[in-house]
């Protein structure tokens, strides 16, 4: 039975570690294991999940641009408002030159919040449970962040940056002390945005993987083909957690940019 394959899956997955419930390349791997397709697919799941919502959107933002109209549509309005709130929020951070940046992090925000949403569709799988994938994220920010920073200040204001910006005697004393720091602080960001965002959603899935299990055990001497949804009032969770964990990740590499920007003074 379906529901007795979900729970051995999730049983077989906390042995190794966390527990997740199977996507449909899971199933497929346990009916055709000795296809080499099939065995690639399962062992690149996260990334072939990732580009599933990677192409999704595209095909959605070509759609809304080809049919673009000056009195918008239900799909086109949708997007501009999506586009315009984030605008706004970006914007009110960064100030006017935050513009420049509102198709990046707006990108990340919407790629995020699909992914993590995802995993709440049967079959399916959130790419951001996995550690590469938010890892992958974060260094895209990283270094994309110090690339702002090099371009806006130059090499010799970003390295005086990294120095602490030293202006008198003191400062300069403290240059050794302040570019270890910084450095520090500078590789401390990726890894915080990357395990934060997958500790989340790792947390969800498991948490809707464990109730999903004991609704099956619940029924199980009746054998039947379901069970009881004890996981319901946590998919909704869900919903709300994963909203703020991509609306955090952008926020905080908003605020990496804003930190990394040339301020009036400079």
């Amino acid at each position: 039975m379906l529901t007795e394959e979900v729970a051995r899956h999730a049983a077989e997955k906390a042995q190794e570690g966390a527990p997740e419930l199977p996507n449909f390349i899971t199933f497929l791997y346990h009916e055709f294991e000795t296809v080499a397709f099939v065995g690639f697919l399962h062992h690149w799941e996260n990334v072939f999940f990732s580009w599933m919502v990677a192409i999704t959107l595209c095909v959605i933002a070509y759609l809304v641009y080809r049919k673009r109209s000056l009195l918008p549509g239900g799909l086109q309005n949708g997007v501009e408002m999506v586009v315009e709130g984030l605008d706004n929020f970006i914007c009110g951070i960064l100030g006017p030159r935050g513009r420049r940046f509102t198709p990046f992090l707006g990108t990340l925000f919407i790629y995020i919040l699909c992914m993590n949403f995802l995993g709440l569709v049967p079959g399916m799988k959130s790419p951001t449970a996995n550690l590469n994938t938010t890892l992958a994220l974060a260094i895209c920010v990283f270094c994309y962040v110090q690339y702002t920073g090099i371009r806006g200040m130059g090499i010799v204001g970003y390295l005086r940056h990294m120095a602490g910006d030293p202006r008198d005697i003191v400062t300069w004393i403290l240059v050794p002390i302040n570019i270890p720091i910084h450095i520090i602080g500078e590789l401390a960001k990726p890894m915080s945005l990357s395990l934060r965002l997958f500790g989340n959603i790792t947390g969800e899935d498991v948490l809707i993987t464990v109730f999903v299990g004991l609704g099956v055990s619940a029924l199980s001497f009746l054998h039947l083909p379901v069970g009881i949804p004890f996981e319901v009032p946590f998919i909704f969770l869900a919903l709300l957690t994963g909203t703020i964990q991509a609306l955090v990740f952008t926020l905080l590499s908003t605020i990496y940019f804003s930190l990394m920007l040339p301020h009036e003074e400079h």
